[in-house]
């Protein structure tokens, strides 16, 4: 599962993970651990990754091991690439921007101008670091089975919808 910033990846990969009885594992977690660890915030650290693609690769290793034992649902921004030929399924999800600055506010207990402000700055070194580390184009969304606007409808009925989606979609790929 992958999509930028404040989308509910990870609220929606969790619950996913927990419907099929497949273990979740989070890309984005170990990159704040790691932000957190060094004492810097996600802009900065996103800075400091830009600049040392060891970060990257650490992060990449660790998520192709995850994929090779299988049994999983990967929260990764990079997930659908990094695992690509590994993974039943390849789901994208969306927001409108203004959507997902105030969830990353609210999550974060920060103003809205800085989390938007903030991830705009996060999400322009990303994509410049995604293209020079591996030539991937973020913009290119063909890689994906689905996309889903996480906007649309409440949580709980998202959450429906992607683990039905999914279901069918694993269906229609084994038979």
């Amino acid at each position: 599962m992958s999509g930028p910033h404040g989308t509910g990846k990870s609220t929606y990969a969790k619950a996913l993970a927990e419907a099929l009885g497949l273990r979740y594992v989070c890309a984005g977690e170990l990159f704040r651990d790691l932000a957190k660890e060094r004492h810097l915030s996600l802009e900065a650290f996103s800075s400091l990754a830009a600049k040392d693609p060891t970060i990257d690769k650490m992060i990449d290793d660790r998520t192709k091991a995850e994929a090779r034992e299988g049994g999983l649902v990967i929260d990764a921004q990079l997930g659908a690439w990094m695992i690509n030929g590994l993974a039943d399924v390849k789901l994208l999800m969306v927001a409108p921007d203004e959507v997902r600055f105030k969830r990353i506010a609210d999550r974060d207990g920060i103003s809205l101008e800085s989390a938007k402000n903030e991830t705009i700055t996060r999400e322009e070194i990303q994509k410049e670091r995604y293209k020079k580390y591996y030539g991937i184009n973020v913009d290119d969304l063909s890689i994906y089975d689905l996309k889903i606007d996480t906007s649309l409808h409440s949580v709980e009925q998202t959450k429906s919808l992607v683990i039905a989606e999914v279901r069918k979609l694993v269906a229609k790929k084994r038979t």
